[in-house]
């Protein structure tokens, strides 16, 4: 169920919130942090990445691997985010919080948890 979870997680984001821009302020995050020239392509490269990523999960190929990606993907956006475009945020800086639980849960779920330790 978490891997459902983690998967769903970068799929809806990546489709829904890049991909067809139903959530223009993803859009608006990329112009201010990289500008407006290429923000739309970059925006929809990113949406595309979190599908691959979300494939990934799911496949369950490599799953510490995968696990250690996100945690680096969440935090560096999330760091990057805080500081330059904190207004743009849903949440405002309280993303952060968001942001580390999501990343305590991949921690728990897939690096702590004795059953996921084997790769495959």
């Amino acid at each position: 169920m978490a891997v459902i979870f983690m998967s769903l997680v970068w799929l809806v984001n990546g489709i829904f919130g890049k991909v067809l821009h139903v959530m223009p302020r993803h859009r608006e995050i990329v112009g201010k942090i990289l500008g407006d020239t290429f923000a739309t392509e970059i925006t929809i490269i990113i949406g595309v990445g979190e599908v691959i990523l979300a494939l990934w999960i799911f496949s369950r190929y490599l799953p510490r691997l995968s696990a250690i990606t996100q945690i680096i993907l969440v935090g560096t956006m999330n760091i990057i985010e805080f500081i330059l475009v904190p207004d743009l945020l849903l949440w405002g800086k309280f993303n952060a919080m968001f942001a580390a639980i999501y990343i305590l849960f991949v921690y728990a779920v897939e690096l702590y948890h004795p059953q996921n330790l084997q790769e495959k």
